[in-house]
């Protein structure tokens, strides 16, 4: 399916995000203010211990299929090494970024891997709203007592998606459980050009003994007859296992070098999101963002020396700047 944006497809996308759930939970009643303390301290610590070194398995898995005339694909197992570390802790944001350690021919290489932003009672979020295009979500005042949001963005930074929720405690068990979530597809299946162009989903985070899971229940959506159906059922349930057995040292490297850089990367996204009502911007299939590629590559040059930060954060500016339009 070419991927576009029309007012036939906004249409769709409309009445699906005003006919699907958007609520998980009701209201969290008042709380005592020490049960409160205790509760937002027990929050934060779930979201930091997903901090660490890990070996992560990610495990997907198409299996109830909506349409009749759709065959699901075969299970995907795949996984790797990933660092992830805290480069934010203000108290009621935490920003989590991860890094990929690959080894090639003998040589370890990093990927910056997924970021994600936690902040606790937020009033709004930023949300996946149709194909290229980000726009804030106001999050009901009801809502927000004791809840936390989680943005997680992409490689380069740009968005990929929004949700809100709560942490809770059932069979012994404690979770973050997010509302119901728009996401575009992730690059495994937009490559394979499908029949569905999005996700309706619901994010679980939880820790364990051995480190943490990110557990996805995705419901894969696509045009049909004129309006957004579901087409399969996923199950995706991410296992990030502490293990120091590889090249650590070399993802706080890369870190070291390149956070200023990032740090002006994450800062202009953000501007954009301010001034033009949200983020629009043109994405493709093998990519991301259209300036992925170019972002990522002067990072890459400022580790090996090839070009100056200053430089760097300069035209990643531009690149930003120049290929992000306005939400209206």
């Amino acid at each position: 399916m070419k991927i576009r944006t029309s007012k036939f497809y906004a249409g769709l996308f409309a009445l699906a995000y005003a006919t699907s759930p958007a609520l998980a939970h009701p209201p969290i009643a008042e709380r005592a203010v020490a049960d409160e303390k205790a509760a937002f301290e027990a929050d934060r610590a779930d979201i930091l211990a997903m901090a660490g070194n890990f070996k992560v398995r990610f495990d997907m898995q198409e299996s109830t299929r909506w349409d009749a005339s759709y065959t699901p694909i075969d299970k995907k197992i795949s996984g790797g090494n990933e660092v992830v570390r805290v480069i934010e802790d203000s108290g009621r944001k935490i920003v989590l970024q991860h890094m990929l350690v690959i080894n090639a021919d003998g040589k370890d290489m990093i990927i910056k891997h997924w970021r994600q932003d936690w902040e606790y009672e937020p009033a709004k979020v930023l949300v996946y709203a149709d194909r290229h295009q980000w726009k804030w979500e106001d999050v009901p005042e009801r809502m927000r007592r004791g809840r936390w949001s989680q943005t997680v963005w992409q490689v380069d930074d740009s968005p990929r998606y929004g949700g809100w929720g709560q942490f809770e405690e059932q069979g012994g068990v404690r979770r973050w459980r997010s509302n119901w979530t728009w996401r575009p597809l992730a690059r495994r299946d937009a490559v394979r050009n499908p029949v569905y162009d999005r996700y309706l989903a619901i994010n679980r985070h939880q820790t364990s003994p051995d480190g943490w899971i990110h557990w996805q229940d995705n419901l894969k959506m696509g045009p049909k007859d004129g309006k957004l159906s579901p087409v399969v059922q996923e199950y995706v349930l991410n296992s990030y296992t502490k293990f120091d057995g590889y090249n650590v040292k070399a993802a706080d490297d890369y870190w070291a070098a390149t956070k200023a850089y990032w740090a002006a990367v994450r800062s202009t996204w953000d501007k954009i999101a301010t001034t033009k009502g949200g983020i629009g911007i043109q994405e493709e299939a093998e990519t991301g963002t259209i300036i992925s590629a170019r972002l990522l590559e002067m990072a890459d040059d400022i580790v090996s020396g090839k070009m100056k930060q200053d430089k760097a954060i300069a035209e990643a500016t531009k690149l930003i700047t120049d290929n992000t339009k306005v939400i209206g």
